[in-house]
């Protein structure tokens, strides 16, 4: 009987921790490589602040801005600046889980 408990226990959490759905997904910058500017779009399950930053090939943090995502389509203007012509890693943070992609500035 305990086994029985024990098994249909580990079923329900396991089914639980492999069916919790995405907060953010969709992520993209567009255009990719760019020159002087790029947007940055994902889409939002709710409406969260989440943490948006590019670092560079070495791991240091270049650009860092928290926004307050909208349920649904969201939009970020990246300018280039001063920053090199490379390869970057950008990251989208919520409160537990993090999507990174790159992108090359020219």
């Amino acid at each position: 009987m305990i086994k029985k408990l024990l098994f249909i226990l580990t079923v329900l959490c396991a089914s639980v921790v492999f069916s919790q759905e995405k907060s953010v997904n969709k992520l993209v910058a567009s255009p990719n490589p760019f020159f002087n500017s790029t947007t940055i779009t994902f889409n939002s399950t709710t409406q969260q602040e989440v943490l948006i930053s590019v670092r560079n090939v070495l791991g240091k943090t270049v650009f860092t801005k928290k926004i307050n995502a909208q349920k649904g389509l969201n939009e970020l203007p990246f300018k280039r600046n001063d920053l090199s012509s490379g390869m970057y890693i950008y990251a989208i943070q919520t409160g537990n889980e993090v999507i990174s992609k790159r992108f090359v500035i020219r």
